[in-house]
This record gives structure tokens, C-alpha cells and sequence, in this order.
């Protein structure tokens, strides 16, 4: 009984003696805040103001005509629809639209190189040292025919040009800087295309071609510069549209965005959709203005004029034509630019319904563009072709996608596009109407078109490129620029870990 007692005394000490701890730093902890003041919340007025960029979210929504529409997130997080406006116009403030524009030009600096390598090529001869033509008074032509399907660099030479003279500037989807420190991206104005396709033959004389020289001189030129070694080359832009050139000079520029039209020719280390951009041809054929035609009148069901026995993954091109040759409604034949080639492909586009894009040499070609040129509905066969802007353009709405191995089996195609509606093709007919202008090249560039949609898919690539230059410098000497011109060389630290 006795040590009852004292248990239970023992306890009620232990309790007590808690107890006045938990008074005592009670007490303390008050006695602390009366004499320092209340803790405040974070003023975030003393942060660094930060703009909050827009998010673009692709919605399964359906509109009234069927179509799928965007959604845009505002800061807050609210949904809501954007106001209806036209394809690739920026609104009025310059905020990001379903093209993907952005508030601010992007701003380009542009390299003078010598005339050689640009407007030389095209028989432009310079006077009194000048490096580019005055635009005011003269435009040198670019050559015709085939060459014209790879003219990308052109275009956007001329539009950077042309930023210089404008009356305002800052309207512009992308504008030419002097100061490279001030830009986005570098731009490197070699007419590459113009190059292989005018220059790639080596003349008896000559111990290399000139289109191999231009490109020895290229990378010599590059690799020296500052501006290539603070970054590793990663924010030049490099065009190659032409799935030939650059084939020397691009084991040695890759870690830059490429320009391209497919990346059929190139290693997969080399050219990539995360790193580079892909552009559309020009299209051949003549656009089809004022198209009043409809489903009855485009008698025949499905197109193909071209060649036929192509190399590489082009050997669905010959199997297609034994399949198809025998369907009266249905037009496979070959052709080439002799004869109006270009001409009767273009009237017998606008007389189809359907038109046929099978890979050839290479995944992509012309004949997807000019089938969209004429509202005639691409049937696209070719399992590794990319397509441009495809991150901000669905394809599906106005192209009719079949796998090779389907398109191959017997009866397969013909029956998937006779299954195909007059309400679902006519859907996809308006909507080739609508998108075509993405599509066009011109001077001067018009809201919406080519070359301003190449330069915001381009813009849409500086993020991606700033990232992995700081990545870059984690562990490996930084390069800056000193007070005297040159470059230094920072060491990383040892045992950073």
C-alpha cells in the first residue's frame, strides 16, 4: 500500500514538473515576440517583378462547324475562350494567339557575310564594298523552276532585311539587331540550297566544287567567333532546307537549329524536332483563288502525278500504282516539269478530291503543298514525315493520314477514301482554305504566312536553347567576353560536389 502511495506521488511530480515547463516557454516565446514584433507575411513587392508567361493548351472541345478549338489559360488559371480573330494575326496588345505569336518580336542578329554566300549566288554584284542590296531599289530575283520549292532562305533574308526599313518595327514577328548581345537568336544568311542546287557539280578545273568551298569557308567563318563559342553554336540559326546541302558542313554545325524540310537524310543526333525546325516548301502550282468548286465538281476521287520508281522508303509509290492504276475514278500517272508538267499537275489537282503525298527519296516533298495550294485533301503516306508547326497545327482536321503497311493492302486506300463522306471531306475542304496562308511565301511577308509562322516556331525554340547553354556552363569553363573585346576563360571549381 505504501508504494502505491509513492508511485502515485512520483507521477504527480513528473506532471507537475511538465507542466511549468510548457508555462515557462509559453511565456518566453510571448515575451520574445512583444519585444521584436509580430512576424509579417512576405512582402512580394520586394521580389523581382517576373512576367508570367501565357500557356497554350490544346482543348478536345468541338466548335459549331466540328473543329477542334484552343483554349487559352490566363495567369490566374481561369479557362476562357479567345475572341475569334484570323489565322496567325496577333491581338492587339501582342499577346500570344493560338499561332503561337509572341508580345515581342523576336529579335534576330544577323551576320553580314560576304555576298559569296547570299545574293552572290543569284548574280548580284556589289558596289563601293556593300554587303547587301539596297531593297528600296532593287530585289534580286531568285532563279525558278525547282530551285524555287527550296527557297526558305530567301524569304527569310529578305524579312530580316527588310525589318530595318520598316516603319514600325516593333509590329514585326521578328526583327534584325546589331548588337548580338541584345538577341535571341543568330541568323546565318548561307543560301545553302541555292548553293547545291546552282553549284554542287566540280568542274574539270576546280579541285572542289564551289558549294563545298562555301562550306568550308562557312564553318571556318562560324567556329571562330565569339558568338558561336559562348554558346556552342547553339542559338545560330542554319538553314538547309534542300535535303542535300549542308551534307559536308552539318556534322560540324549540328549543336545549331537546322532549318529543314524533313529530317529524312540526317542521324538522329544530328537533326531532331526538339532541336530544329521544320519549314514548308513553296509550293509549285498556282494558289487557287476565288476556288468555287465543290464535292461534285472535283469528279476525279484521288491524284497522283509524279514519278513512280523511287529509291529508299519511296517503294510504296510503284506498289500504289499497280493497285490503283485500274480505278476509274482515280488519276496515277507519271509526270515531271517537262511538257507544263507543273501546269497540268496544278489543273489536275483542282479537278480532285483527294490527293495523294507518298514518300519518295525522302519523307516529305513539294506535292503536300501544292495539294494544299489547291484544296485538294492530302493523303498523306509517309510514316516518318514531319510537319511543320505540327506543335500549334493539327494536321488531322485537313489530311487524311495512312500507315504504308495499311496503304499497301489490297483495297485498303481505295476503300478508306471511298468511305469518306461529302459532310467530312467538304469539312476538311474549308479548312485547307483557312490554313493555306501558312503556307505562303512572300515580300513583303503578310501576317500569317510562311515566314512569319518559320519565325515564331523558331521563337518557340529560344527557351529550350537559353536552358541548355546555361547547362552547358555547370561544370566546364565559361567563355565571357573581357573589358578589352576578347574572351576569357572562367575555370569551373574543383570538387564542386
Amino acid at each position: 500500500m505504501a508504494e502505491k502511495q509513492s508511485s502515485s506521488a512520483a507521477r504527480k511530480s513528473f506532471f507537475a514538473l511538465f507542466l511549468t515547463t510548457i508555462v515557462l516557454f509559453v511565456l518566453s516565446w510571448l515575451f520574445v515576440l512583444r519585444s521584436t514584433g509580430r512576424p509579417r507575411p512576405l512582402d512580394r513587392k520586394v521580389l523581382p517583378t517576373q512576367k508570367l508567361p501565357t500557356v497554350f493548351h490544346h482543348v478536345k472541345s468541338q466548335s459549331s462547324n466540328g473543329l477542334r478549338r484552343a483554349i487559352l489559360v490566363n495567369n490566374g488559371g481561369r479557362e476562357e475562350e479567345p475572341p475569334k480573330r484570323e489565322q496567325g494575326f496577333q491581338d492587339k496588345d501582342g499577346a500570344m494567339n493560338c499561332n503561337g505569336n509572341v508580345k515581342e518580336p523576336l529579335k534576330i542578329f544577323m551576320y553580314d557575310l560576304d555576298p559569296e554566300f547570299h545574293f552572290g549566288l543569284l548574280d548580284w554584284k556589289p558596289q563601293g564594298g556593300r554587303v547587301w542590296p539596297d531593297f528600296r531599289t532593287e530585289i534580286p530575283p531568285y532563279p525558278g523552276g525547282l530551285n524555287l520549292q527550296h527557297s526558305i532562305e530567301y524569304w527569310l533574308t529578305l524579312d530580316l532585311l527588310a525589318s530595318e526599313i520598316s516603319d514600325n518595327p516593333n509590329n514585326r514577328v521578328a526583327m534584325r539587331v546589331q548588337n548580338s548581345s541584345e538577341a535571341d537568336l543568330i541568323f546565318v544568311p548561307f543560301f545553302s540550297s541555292l548553293s547545291y542546287n546552282r553549284f554542287s557539280k566540280q568542274n574539270p578545273h576546280q579541285k572542289k566544287s564551289m558549294n563545298k568551298v562555301l562550306q568550308a569557308k562557312l564553318v571556318k567563318f562560324l567556329t571562330a567567333q565569339k558568338k558561336w563559342k559562348m554558346s556552342g553554336g547553339r542559338d545560330h540559326i542554319v538553314m538547309a532546307h534542300h535535303p542535300n546541302s549542308m551534307l559536308d558542313a552539318r556534322m560540324q554545325l549540328w549543336p545549331s537549329i537546322f532549318v529543314l524540310a524533313d529530317f529524312g537524310r540526317y542521324p538522329l543526333n544530328i537533326a531532331n524536332v526538339d532541336k530544329d525546325v521544320i519549314a514548308p516548301y513553296k509550293h509549285m502550282v498556282e494558289s487557287y483563288a476565288n476556288d468555287t468548286s465543290d464535292f461534285d465538281s472535283r469528279q476525279t476521287l484521288l491524284f497522283f502525278q509524279g514519278s513512280i520508281y523511287r529509291k529508299d522508303g519511296g517503294f510504296a509509290r510503284q506498289e500504289l500504282f499497280y493497285l490503283l492504276k485500274d480505278e476509274k475514278d482515280v488519276h496515277f500517272a507519271f509526270g515531271s516539269l517537262k511538257n507544263n508538267g507543273v501546269i497540268k499537275a496544278g489543273q489536275g489537282m483542282r479537278l480532285s478530291k483527294f490527293c495523294l503525298n507518298i514518300a519518295g527519296d525522302t519523307p516529305s516533298s513539294n506535292r503536300l503543298f501544292d495539294a494544299i495550294a489547291s484544296h485538294c485533301v492530302p493523303v498523306i503516306i509517309s510514316d516518318d514525315i514531319e510537319l511543320p508547326y505540327e506543335d500549334i497545327l493539327d494536321y488531322s482536321e485537313f489530311c487524311i493520314f495512312v500507315r504504308t503497311s495499311d496503304a499497301v493492302k489490297e483495297n485498303f486506300l481505295i476503300n478508306l477514301i471511298r468511305s469518306i463522306s461529302k459532310e467530312e471531306w467538304t469539312q476538311m475542304w474549308e479548312k485547307l482554305k483557312e490554313v493555306e496562308a501558312l503556307f505562303e511565301y512572300q515580300y513583303p511577308a503578310k501576317d500569317g504566312d510562311a515566314v512569319q509562322m518559320i519565325w515564331q516556331s523558331l521563337a518557340r525554340k529560344v527557351p529550350g536553347v537559353k536552358m541548355k547553354i546555361n547547362k552547358s556552363r555547370r561544370y566546364s569553363d565559361a567563355v565571357v567576353p573581357d573589358k578589352d573585346g576578347g574572351l576569357r576563360s572562367i575555370p569551373a571549381p574543383k570538387n564542386f560536389w
